[in-house]
């Protein structure tokens, strides 16, 4: 007993290859959306059962009572932000078989003439919409539904990006299928109202102010209260992102630490601890204006119980307040990685009691700026920058 997850477009059966064609007609049992099962034609008599809610308790229990192989039909491919990766987690690949359609993301791509491999393919149908929007590059955004668009429009609108170039393309395969282009300014201000839910959206983002490393201070919206650049690059090398990983920026100021460490790698999130409410509002349309998912909490270390269990933490404020390096220390899982920045003399006879306690590395960094001294350069220090990490004894 297993589960066939086919692939269906929006050409409905007439689309499908003789196996799919075949699995489906042989199936008792066929799960999926209203709108799937409604593409499905008469050759097909298997019990349609739609998706109940909750879904995850669904997922886990469709095979209890089914005598026979389950059958899930599902848009495009299954594989590409879709049911058919979800119920891999669950049952296990070798429970789960996948017969793929085109997936929207190539069929847009060959509508606006894009290579796959050179586009970013960004779904908004479960993640808010701000994280669609980028500082450069292309990709395909796969929409939640007609509203979609438009929000995203806005956003990047919103955020300096109102130049970008969007194409909209309803349907894509079938008979209905339509594709609009303006730019985000302009579906922004003028959002058409019959915009399809079944929608992806090619998005060429302009102007296009992708850079690498450790972004200038600039870029961020702050009161000043920033980890400076070259000193940010020394932080983010000491805390090690890893693909998916959960950081707690505590103290965050205007967000740059915690907006770095998700642009670093896939799936990276954070969440800022910030008291002051002015810096969480600046911290919140920095990560928008990025596009990166930072959740703000209040203060640390009250709210740090409330909070998912981080990979790795940055103390970069607050590390003189009784208890707060306790508290992190408590939460941090072992194997986590930790790294406190200090710039005050009682700041750093924090770090170095915690250095002699527990170890790791302790290091110190100072830099200089060239500046005008009359009609010649001379050289002005910044504040000295004291830096503990450690890594927590023992693996998860």
């Amino acid at each position: 007993m297993s589960i066939v997850v086919v692939g269906i477009g929006a050409d409905g059966m007439p689309g499908l290859s003789v196996a799919s064609k075949a699995e489906l007609r042989r199936a008792t049992v066929i799960y999926g959306s209203p709108r799937q099962l409604d593409l499905l034609d008469d050759s097909v008599t298997a019990s349609r059962r739609t998706w109940p809610r909750p879904l995850v308790g669904a997922l886990h229990s469709m095979l209890d009572g089914v005598d026979g192989d389950v059958h899930v039909v599902a848009s495009g491919d299954p594989l590409l932000h879709g049911i058919g990766s979800t119920l891999i987690r669950i049952h296990g690949a070798d429970n789960v078989a996948v017969l793929p359609h085109v997936s929207s993301v190539t069929l847009a791509c060959s509508r606006v003439g894009w290579s796959v491999q050179d586009t970013e393919i960004i779904s908004l149908v479960w993640h808010p919409p701000h994280t669609g929007v980028r500082r450069g590059g292309q990709a395909i955004v796969l929409s939640r539904d007609g509203a979609t668009p438009a929000e995203l429009a806005r956003l990047l609108t919103d955020t300096g990006r109102g130049d970008s170039e969007l194409t909209i393309l309803e349907q894509l395969g079938g008979p209905a299928e339509l594709m609009r282009r303006s730019t985000a300014r302009e579906w922004a201000a003028r959002p058409p109202g019959d915009v399809d839910d079944l929608n992806v959206m090619a998005v060429r983002y302009l102007p296009d102010e992708r850079r690498f490393g450790s972004l200038p201070d600039d870029v961020f919206a702050h009161d000043n209260q920033i980890t400076k650049q070259a000193i940010r690059a020394a932080t983010l090398a000491a805390l090690a992102p890893r693909p998916g990983e959960l950081l707690w920026d505590v103290g965050a100021g205007s967000g740059s630490v915690s907006i770095e460490w998700c642009l670093s790698g896939p799936g990276c999130r954070a969440i800022a601890f910030e008291r002051d409410e002015a810096r969480c509002a600046r911290i919140m349309n920095n990560s928008n204006s990025f596009g990166v998912q930072v959740e703000v909490m209040d203060d640390a270390p009250r709210s740090l119980e409330n909070a998912a269990p981080p990979a790795a933490i940055f103390v970069g404020g607050g590390i003189s307040q009784p208890g707060m390096l306790e508290a992190c220390w408590d939460r941090l899982p072992p194997g986590g990685r930790l790294v406190a920045n200090a710039v005050t003399v009682e700041s750093e006879a924090v770090l170095a009691q915690w250095y002699s306690r527990v170890g790791g590395e302790l290091r110190r960094f100072q830099h200089y700026r060239g500046e005008a001294v009359g009609s010649f350069t001379g050289w002005r220090a910044a504040m000295p920058v004291t830096q503990w990490a450690v890594t927590k004894p023992g693996m998860t």
